[in-house]
């Protein structure tokens, strides 16, 4: 191991802190907010609802779309408003990395809108973004196989770390998200940035499925917050 200390003083193997809330904006299905750290992010659904022009509906399971904005004041320096290559294929990941917890075929010739937009930003942000869209899936009643959970770990100098800042990505060889399925031990994502020899990159898998796990309890008790609340 070497001498690295994180700024904000974490353990490597530590998350940010971690709040999540469901149920946050009253005009759409199902909803929830996640923030790690310094990264926000709210996620709302609409739907299933039956989906136009008709010629893009699918006659054996609903279509999920999804879309990541960042707001213009997420960042120090303001984020040009509309879609961005970037925006573009976080929306992509992010729908790849839902689809397979969900039973899409229940619902033919439908659509289900997630819209994510994050609020505030320091990394992590489809991670975050990932993880709100699962939560409010889950409030809006879709039936569901497990909920979806994100985070990314990193290696700095010879130190795995998990749940990387901003500052951070600029330092780490490898900067790797994954999605992931706690209940059923299934990775829906993983991505990589960085060139590290293949063990490195199962031991920094290994660091974030362990991060998935922790942040697959945050994800329930919010859940389960609610629902004692409706019940009681």
């Amino acid at each position: 191991m070497s001498n690295f200390k994180r700024a904000d003083g974490r353990a490597a193997d530590e998350l940010r802190p971690v709040t999540m809330k469901v149920g946050v904006l009253k005009k759409a299905d199902g909803s929830a907010m996640v923030s790690l750290g310094d990264t926000v992010a709210v996620a709302a659904v609409y739907g299933p609802r039956e989906l136009y022009p008709k010629h893009l509906q699918n006659n054996e399971r609903a279509i999920l779309q999804c879309n990541y904005t960042m707001a213009p004041f997420s960042t120090k320096e303001r984020v040009r408003p509309g879609p961005s290559r970037r925006s573009v294929e976080i929306s992509k990941v992010t729908r790849e990395a839902l689809e397979p917890a969900l039973f899409l075929e229940e619902f033919p010739r439908s659509t289900i809108d997630v819209y994510v937009v994050i609020l505030q930003a320091n990394a992590g942000t489809r991670t975050a973004g990932i993880n709100a869209a699962s939560l409010a899936l889950a409030d809006a009643g879709i039936p569901m196989r497990g909920l979806v959970t994100a985070i990314a770990a990193g290696k700095i100098e010879d130190t795995y770390v998990l749940d990387l800042t901003g500052d951070e990505e600029e330092i780490t060889a490898c900067d790797l998200p994954i999605a992931y399925i706690p209940r059923e031990k299934k990775f829906t994502l993983i991505q990589m940035d960085g060139d590290i020899p293949p063990e490195d990159v199962k031991n920094i898998i290994k660091l974030a499925v362990k991060g998935c796990e922790t942040l697959h309890e945050h994800q329930r008790k919010a859940l389960l917050g609610k629902w004692s609340k409706e019940g009681s």
